[in-house]
């Protein structure tokens, strides 16, 4: 079965022809680990999670390679750890704060993505991982004449780039004019950006041929793809407000530092995410994470299913009544498929909706279609092949459940015993957030597996230094 796709870069329709069917390649922008993921995060995060399953039933899950990378370097992150340093009494120095919130943040965001039965990708790098690589590709753009160096800055030059624009569709006067871009006065033209940038002694920073610095953001994905899947491969991913500047730029350096190369032969981005109608924001109250909804008592996969139930290159309106309505129907789903084992593929028919530009509202209309047929293993297959847990119990094992939650509760005890509250918290908090509920008694505890409970955030929890 051919598989067709929007590309960007063409504003085409077009069959994915990898370079290799043996080896095919899935580059996805990852989240800047600062703070919870936000529903808008979890979008790209879902969708691209189900292209890799399409990619690995279609290829072979040994000939699929996924990247999503963790932007662990960005101001974003710096302004954060000051401002938790300066509320503390600046005891801590700025880089172990800097480091305590990336670690926290990238737990956070692999609970939230194991919440919605998201897939590990291949690989998963940092950028605070691949310096050497951001390096070596600046200096090959500086020598190129692609790059400058101006007040201890790198600069991509973006004049000496006759396609620059041809992503996003736009020509250079209309980026300036509907930019906003930094008048810096080292700049020889306004849309030059940054490659690497200096640090000051308490900011992160790595040695370089142009002094103690940091890459700009641009460079890290560009970097990184190239290190784990060489200079072109198939298909790069992200929302739709990555296309300009961010994925203009990656295209630019990396076809500027390797001319004979593609890149990315195709581009796939996913469309905007509003709220009840409003662009998301903290100031208008809309602001919605992945945890506040499963603290609500959402589970994963009625966030997946409404994530999911708009195409995904539309906008996507989130609202309450929507998440109810999806929300009812994977109940009805799991009522269907109770007592059924699903060991065949999928339907051919939602197969074939998904490979039509991942047409999911046309895979959801075919699974009702399927319902009716009453061909429930058919169906089991088809609603779990798009990541739809049918379950809410634990896949795993019972015994190994117990295991754990018991070990789990039993270092809960003796370090309340040790009288170290803190820990014992964030052990009980641990559990809930895998779904594991605790009712404390004067005797001991008990507890109960939650219908939103989740195997793999239990494992990942019971790994983890509480």
């Amino acid at each position: 079965m051919e598989l067709q796709f929007y590309n960007t870069r063409t504003g085409t329709r077009e069959v994915l022809t990898p370079i290799d069917k043996t080896n095919v390649r899935l580059y996805v922008c990852g989240p800047t680990v600062y703070d919870r993921a936000h529903i808008g995060n979890a979008r790209p995060a879902v969708v691209f999670d189900l292209l890799f399953r399409l990619l690995r039933l279609q290829y072979g899950v040994d000939h699929v390679q996924y990247v999503r990378n963790i932007t662990d370097i960005d101001d974003k992150i710096n302004a954060r750890a000051a401002a938790m340093r300066q509320r503390d009494g600046q005891q801590e120095e700025l880089l172990s704060v800097i480091r305590r919130i990336t670690d926290e943040t990238t737990r956070w965001y692999h609970d939230d993505m194991a919440a919605m039965n998201v897939l590990s990708p291949t690989t998963e790098p940092r950028a605070t991982e691949c310096i050497p690589e951001m390096v070596s590709m600046i200096e090959s753009l500086i020598i190129k004449g692609h790059a400058y160096e101006a007040d201890g800055h790198v600069l991509f030059s973006v004049e000496s780039y006759a396609n620059y624009g041809s992503l996003a569709g736009r020509n250079v006067e209309e980026m300036i004019a509907g930019a906003r871009v930094e008048q810096a006065p080292f700049k020889r033209n306004a849309m030059d950006f940054v490659l690497w940038k200096p640090s000051s002694e308490d900011l992160p920073g790595w040695e370089s041929p142009w002094g103690r610095g940091r890459p700009g953001w641009h460079i890290e994905c560009s970097a990184m793809s190239l290190k784990w899947f060489g200079e072109s491969f198939d298909i790069h991913g992200g929302g739709i407000d990555l296309a300009f500047p961010h994925h203009e730029n990656e295209a630019a350096q990396s076809l500027c530092a390797h001319p004979n190369s593609e890149f990315a032969k195709m581009w796939m981005h996913n469309g905007l995410l509003l709220v009840e109608g409003k662009k998301m924001a903290k100031s208008l109250g809309n602001f919605v994470t992945v945890k506040d909804l499963i603290d609500r008592g959402v589970d994963g996969g009625t966030i997946r299913l409404t994530l999911l139930s708009t195409h995904y290159r539309q906008p996507l309106d989130w609202t309450e009544r929507k998440l109810a309505e999806m929300g009812a129907l994977l109940r009805r789903w799991r009522r269907l498929s109770e007592g059924v084992t699903a060991t065949g593929p999928p339907h051919s028919s939602v197969v074939e909706a998904l490979a039509d530009d991942l047409n999911t509202p046309k895979a959801i209309s075919a699974l009702h279609a399927i319902a009716k047929e009453e061909d429930k293993m058919a169906f089991k297959a088809s609603v779990e092949f798009l990541g739809l847990s049918l379950s809410s119990k634990p896949i795993a094992n019972r015994e190994d459940v117990k295991k754990i939650i018991e070990t789990m509760l039993f270092a809960r005890v003796q370090a309340r015993q040790r009288r170290e509250f803190d820990e014992a918290d964030a052990i009980r908090e641990k559990l809930r957030v895998a779904g594991v509920e605790i009712k404390d008694h004067s005797n001991g505890s008990e507890w109960r597996l939650a219908d939103d409970f989740n195997f793999n955030t239990l494992v990942r929890a019971s790994e983890e230094k509480w």
